[in-house]
This record gives structure tokens, sequence and C-alpha cells, in this order.
């Protein structure tokens, strides 16, 4: 155990050294990742499919803030499936546009959770954002993982249905706008995975500001376990099509990661808390106070000595 908090130590003063660094470095992996990703889902327009274009869009988010590279993201998404269905393009649009002016403009900070939803649902890991956002975050952090879930199914209708899309010519104009709204709301998983997205953030959020010992453990159990009620919940009522073992594995690597980042941001040391009680004028305060884990960094100093002898000659 105190091997693993020294690590935690030294990779804190790492980071706080190497932030300036650090953190572009971030920024291109998820940059890339996203362009990649979405380059193999719908890369229908050749263009943005090259290597050199959507590399140098990484190194130029690198240096932006997760807002724009968002705002890229989806203008790349936009042209690709404009090269598929125009209307269906225009109507994904209007929605990102809302999303952006109805919640981006007033807080932008939580944008990179809009990226990261749809990657980590390409890597069969997505139950763990409901789990770090309730942590870390807010409930005002249901908004833009819900926008990336529903990203996320945009994206797979369009692959599976890119043919029909592209041959319905013959269709009005308003019944063709229809059937594509129709298409991208009607999709009971994707809204019982927002359903069970917004479930689990708000539990874990409400469990872990209790004051209670191992609220954070709690709170990862209760929101993976609400997480598995929902999607079962739904696939009865609904009869969508989840994957069982794929998805028990998804939240228990879910459950484990969470952990993991319970570990480094949160080790308390619930055996010596405190109660504080005092007054003043106007109040008393009951004050509960868990000491947090922490270790000092081993700081080895090797010293060379050398030692010289000198001999005394005798004459």
């Amino acid at each position: 155990m105190m091997a693993l908090l020294e690590f935690r130590e030294m990779l804190r003063s790492f980071y706080g050294k190497c932030d300036a660094v650090l953190i572009p470095v971030i920024k291109f992996v998820v940059s890339v990742t996203a362009f990649w990703l979405l380059n193999d889902s719908i890369g229908y327009m050749e263009k943005l499919k090259s290597p050199v274009v959507w590399l140098a869009l990484s190194v130029v988010c690198s240096f932006l803030p997760y807002g724009v590279i968002s705002f890229l993201a989806g203008v790349v998404l936009v042209a690709h499936i404009s090269s598929v269905s125009l209307e269906m393009a225009l109507v994904l649009s209007v929605i990102l546009v809302m999303a952006a002016i109805l919640y981006y403009g007033f807080q932008p900070g939580d944008s990179y959770l809009l990226l990261l939803t749809p990657i980590l649902f390409h890597f069969r890991i997505p139950y763990v954002i409901p789990l770090l956002v309730g942590l870390s975050g807010g409930l005002a952090g249901v908004i833009p993982v819900s926008l990336g879930v529903f990203l996320y199914y945009t994206i797979q209708y369009v692959k599976q249905n890119a043919g029909v899309l592209t041959n319905d010519a013959a269709v009005e104009i308003t019944q063709k706008y229809v059937q594509i709204i129709k298409s991208m709301m009607n999709n009971n998983l994707m809204l019982v995975m927002i359903a069970a997205f917004a479930a689990g953030i708000l539990v874990v959020y409400l469990i872990r500001t209790l004051s209670v010992d191992y609220a954070w453990h709690i709170a990862i159990v209760a929101g993976a376990m609400v997480q598995l009620m929902v999607v079962f919940v739904g696939d009865f009522m609904f009869d969508v099509s989840v994957p069982m073992l794929e998805f028990l594995f998804g939240v228990i690597a879910a459950m484990i990661l969470a952990a993991v980042y319970n570990f480094f941001v949160f080790a308390v040391d619930y055996s010596r808390t405190e109660y504080v009680q005092f007054e003043d004028d106007d109040y008393y305060y009951y004050v509960k106070a868990v000491p947090k884990i922490t270790v000092s960094a081993p700081d080895v100093k090797v010293q060379k000595i050398n030692s010289t002898r000198s001999r005394r000659r005798e004459f």
C-alpha cells in the first residue's frame, strides 16, 4: 500500500511540473482518437479521411480549449454525414447548435465529455463515464454525457443505413425530414442508455456528497448497480438488444477504473476521522474531519565519498 501511495505522489509531482506539456499531449490523444473513429465509422468524405488532414487538425486541437475541439469534431461529423444525406446533416447541425447555445455557452468546462463518451462507447467501457462524472462533477454533466450518447448512436445509425439515406431521393422533402427525426429519436437502445447514464450520475453524485464513511466507494458500487438495473428494465420493457457478457464486462471494468480514480483523487483515512463542535454568536457548527492519506515521495540522495590515503614516507 505504501508503494502505491508513493507512486501516486510521484505522479502528482510529475504532473505538477510537466502539466504545460502533458495537457497538450492529452488533448492531442483525445483529438486524434476522435477524428480517427469518425473517419473509420462514417468516413464518407474522402478529403477528410486523409491522415495528413486529421493529424494536422489534432495538432491544432492540442492548443485549443475542449469546447473548440468539440466544435471541430462536430464540423467533421456533419461534413461526413452531408456526403450521405444533406437533410440529416442539417438536422444534426441544428441539434448541435441548440446544444451549444443552451449549455456550452454557460458551462464549457464539460465539453470533453462530449468527446469521451463516444470514444469510450467504441472501446466498450462507456459505463465508467457516469461514475467519474458523478464522483468529480455535478448534475449538469448529465447534459453533455447524454448528448455524447446521442451522437454515438447517430453515428451508428448513419453507418448502418448509409445506403437507404443515399437512395431516398424519391421521397418528399417534408416526409424525409420526418423519417430522419423519427429514426434518430425513436432509438430505444439510445434512450435506455441515456436513462441509465443519467440515473448513474444522479445516484453517484448524491451518495458521494453524503457525510458517511466510504461514501465514494459506496457511490461507485451503487452507480454501477443502478446502470445495470436500468438497462435490464429497458431490455424487459422495450426489448432492446444488449450483449449481456459485453455489458457485464463493461460495468465491471468501469467499477475498477472508478476505484483507481478514487485512489488517486480521494484517498482518505476513515480510521482517523474526527468530529469537531464549536459555536459563534449565531450558529452551532458540527464538523466531520477526515484526513487525507498523504506520504512524502522518497528523496534518496547518494553521496559519493572518495577517500585518499597519504602515506608518510620515512627517510
